[in-house]
């Protein structure tokens, strides 16, 4: 029972640290491609998940990366580009 507790404890904890969906800006570019701008606490996963999302709006199952970038921008010092499948 004690485990139990123990492992709810852990997957709220970690719940708990990740980027909200409405922190990401997420857009379709006109080649088909989804962007992913990211803010400074997000982690890569996190930006896939939030592009995965927007593929499967459109009936996709899967995301590639094709780039990551720098941006001049405070909000979003991170661009990501994926291209569905």
């Amino acid at each position: 029972m004690y485990s139990r507790y123990l492992f709810l404890l852990a997957f709220f904890s970690l719940a708990a640290c990740s980027t909200p969906q409405s922190d990401f800006g997420v857009y379709q570019q006109s080649d088909g491609t989804i962007g992913v701008h990211a803010p400074k606490s997000a982690k890569e996963s996190e930006a896939q998940d939030a592009a995965l999302a927007e593929c499967k709006k459109q009936g996709k199952r899967t995301v590639t990366i094709l780039e990551s970038r720098k941006t001049v921008n405070d909000r979003f010092p991170i661009t990501y580009i994926y291209l569905c499948r």
